[in-house]
């Protein structure tokens, strides 16, 4: 064997050691955006074919969890496009913009503490909305680098993040929105719910934050909004699990996989063969 042939099949070593130590954050991310185990392995299983196909294309400007992260959501989005289940962004926005619109934020958390529940709500979301929430709120990534993985700006990515909270939380209320009327207040109620998602993660400053915590003091339906979107946002973060395991068959076909990514002549073990260069 080359010397240049070695420094090859190391680097091809690092680097199948190094996609396989990303599996669990992988799978655990394909596992929150899709709507059943199996969806989740085959999602896993293609974003490592991807990878290996297009091995000679990472230069490294990103991390290498972010450039798995960012095959995997692309290949998501390519499966999701015309689902009929997801919620339209347009139409949740027209009803958080409505003053009279609010939900029963104690059913709303309870159903969010479900995993099973939470996890079904989730796949209403668009995917691009559904990406961003579970990358911010379950795995705790700022959102500049989800902003990398999706090739969008931080602004945009802001954004997708606000909506995606509302959507979820219009999502897990199943119906039972209540309306009544608002006393007057400093803020309009959609001028308050726009700043909530903010709030949360203490984008506001003294001023925006005085004039929405007023708000809420006084509002008949948006503190249970507010109350809802900080519960579901805390479930999020229960279902990161830094010792969640990687199915057994689907760890099984991933290494074979990286396996077969070697080049002819050499066994899985990095022993040459019969066969010499």
């Amino acid at each position: 064997m080359t010397i240049d042939r070695v420094k090859q099949y190391q680097g091809e070593q690092h680097f199948a050691a190094a996609v396989t130590a990303e599996l669990p954050g992988l799978y655990r991310f394909a596992r929150s955006i899709t709507t059943n185990q199996a969806e989740a392995e085959d999602l896993v299983g293609d974003t490592v074919v991807r990878a290996i196909e297009r091995q000679a294309q990472y230069r490294g400007e990103a991390s290498l969890r972010t450039w798995l992260h960012q095959i995997l959501s692309h290949l998501a989005v390519d499966r999701a496009r015309h689902h009929a289940h997801e919620l339209s962004v347009e139409d949740v926005e027209t009803l958080w913009r409505d003053q009279a619109y609010s939900v029963d934020a104690e059913a709303v958390v309870e159903s969010a503490e479900s995993a099973e529940e939470l996890r079904d709500a989730l796949v209403h979301l668009p995917q691009h909305y559904r990406s961003v929430i579970v990358l911010h709120d379950a795995e705790g990534w700022p959102a500049s680098q989800i902003a990398a993985v999706l090739g969008i700006s931080l602004p945009a990515a802001k954004q997708r993040l606000r909506r995606a909270r509302m959507i979820l939380v219009s999502a897990l209320a199943h119906g039972r929105e209540r309306r009544a009327a608002n006393t007057s207040v400093p803020l309009s109620c959609w001028d308050a719910r726009e700043q909530v998602s903010g709030y949360l993660d203490g984008d506001l400053d003294a001023s925006a934050r005085a004039a929405l915590e007023v708000h809420l003091a006084n509002c008949a339906t948006c503190p249970p909004l507010f109350q809802a979107l900080a519960g579901v946002r805390a479930s999020l973060g229960a279902l990161h699990d830094p010792d969640s395991v990687v199915p057994a068959e689907l760890a099984g076909r991933v290494r074979a996989h990286l396996a077969g990514a070697q080049a002819p002549g050499e066994a899985p073990n990095g022993e040459e063969t019969a066969q010499k260069d």
